[in-house]
């Protein structure tokens, strides 16, 4: 598809057409601020911070919202645009409690970010209303209610991308929030628990309870791994500190996920601890287990395979593949009971 030309601060720039000025402009490096903008989203604009400066338009646009067309000329970073994204960091930080002492996403949270970015300690408005009590009721998710800046993200997820349509905005003023229908327990809704909208959350408004003061993120080492749970084959991001995972995410970037997980992908790692978790193979001796080498316990099978299908023949060996395993796996498993061991009896757990 060709390219047309746009005008950036006063440089020109072939971009592709049919993006938005927001993401052309990530395409080009060029960072405009935003808050409720999510990739895999319908366009909102509830945060304005990403506002610009277009020829031949009035007043400030979204940048999220305005499509890039041949000839645009932007200015993203004028004295008028930065006096408003300063005003409206400061209207979100005085609307609500933000204090970055204890909170599990400092170091992440995009509004703190912001606010150091324009050097904002105090904000001149006072503009809070009644403190929420913070729901800590979830096994999985904490919600404080105080720290939520109504950015939207965590819900278009859930409706959206989820499509569990499990929370909505409810209320208006100072008493609006993110909430279930009726405002009960997430455990009372339609919510399946797969914590995206936790992973969607700019702010500390949500937090994985299992991580609460396990560690910083920005102490957190990135690993990225295949879950284990299904042959599904879904991306995770292990936060891993000292050794020991503290939370999982759902990796952005790769498929087939791109970001989101189920309840068990996200939440369900705490098997890897379990003090009855087998770590070394397991081999019969008498009538006990004791543990063996990898190299021992597979020249046992390999063994005692040999020797049954020499004794009673290639059908007297049946296999057992699992839908935890990846296709590749199960593929490797076929090729293995047909064409090494000769036989067709091959079943999987999923089959029925």
């Amino acid at each position: 598809m060709d390219k047309i030309g746009i005008n950036v601060n006063g440089r020109d720039y072939q971009v592709d057409p049919g993006q938005t000025v927001l993401a052309a402009c990530a395409s080009l490096g060029i960072e405009i601020p935003s808050l409720c903008w999510h990739p895999r989203t319908k366009v909102y604009g509830g945060c304005r911070l990403c506002v610009v400066e277009i020829e031949g338009m009035r007043g400030l646009p979204i940048s999220c919202g305005t499509d890039v067309r041949d000839g645009l000329v932007v200015r993203t970073d004028t004295d008028e645009v930065e006096r408003v994204r300063r005003i409206v960091i400061e209207l979100l930080i005085a609307s609500g409690e933000h204090n970055c002492m204890v909170c599990e996403k400092n170091g992440l949270c995009s509004v703190q970010k912001l606010a150091y970015k324009y050097g904002i300690d105090q904000p001149r408005f006072q503009l809070k209303g009644e403190p929420v009590p913070i729901d800590e009721d979830n096994p999985f998710i904490i919600r404080n209610y105080n720290k939520c800046v109504l950015c939207g993200r965590c819900l278009r997820v859930c409706n959206e991308v989820v499509g569990q349509g499990a929370i909505n905005f409810i209320n208006r003023g100072f008493k609006a929030k993110v909430a279930t229908c009726g405002d009960t327990a997430l455990s009372e809704s339609v919510c399946g628990m797969c914590g995206s909208c936790v992973q969607a959350c700019p702010t500390g408004a949500l937090a994985y309870k299992k991580a609460r003061f396990q560690g910083r993120p920005l102490e957190m080492e990135k690993v990225v791994t295949t879950c284990p749970y299904c042959g599904a084959g879904c991306q995770l991001v292990l936060n891993v500190k000292d050794g020991r995972v503290v939370y999982v995410e759902g990796a952005e970037d790769a498929g087939p996920n791109y970001g989101t997980t189920c309840l068990k992908g996200r939440f369900g790692f705490d098997y890897i601890y379990s003090p009855d978790r087998l770590r070394k193979p397991l081999v019969r001796r008498g009538q006990d287990f004791v543990e063996a080498s990898w190299d021992e316990a597979l020249d046992l099978i390999a063994t005692r395979l040999r020797e049954i299908k020499d004794q009673h023949g290639p059908d007297a060996i049946m296999v057992a593949s699992s839908a935890k395993a990846t296709n590749e796996e199960n593929y490797a498993a076929m090729k293995f009971t047909r064409a090494v061991l000769r036989t067709n009896n091959i079943d999987h757990c999923a089959r029925l």
